[in-house]
């Protein structure tokens, strides 16, 4: 099970039901995600609260003055079946700059911009605008 494809997903149909927030199990990979979204702009904020299992993660959703979701798309572009790894010269730009990709590297995650400027390259997790 795709386990960063259900955390997008789920944010996803979130935005498009017009929650405020949405509630999911909590893992290092989700917390790193949904703080890079946060320094963004992309969710208002997010919590993790401990329970006997492995925690529960609550994303706030950020919305725009019409009552847009603040993203239009989440694109999972590296997953299980086939993992796409990228060179810091190779790192993609979304939307002429508007938007975000989220990489894996040996540094930890970080945005495709923090990526390009640190000289680092690795796994494509994801875009997003």
């Amino acid at each position: 099970m795709d386990t960063i494809a259900q955390f997008l997903t789920r944010i996803r149909n979130a935005g498009v039901a017009k929650h405020e927030k949405v509630d999911m199990p909590a893992s290092k990979v989700r917390v790193g995600i949904a703080e890079i979204l946060v320094n963004s702009g992309l969710i208002r904020s997010y919590k993790v609260a401990k329970d006997s299992k492995q925690g529960i993660m609550r994303v706030y959703l950020k919305y725009n003055e019409a009552g847009d979701h603040a993203i239009s798309t989440i694109q999972r572009v590296s997953r299980p079946g086939r993992r796409v790894y990228i060179k810091a010269t190779e790192v993609p730009v979304v939307r002429s700059g508007l938007g975000t990709s989220i990489l894996s590297t040996s540094k930890g995650l970080m945005t495709g911009a923090d990526a390009k400027e640190k000289n680092l390259g690795g796994e494509l997790i994801c875009k997003i605008w």
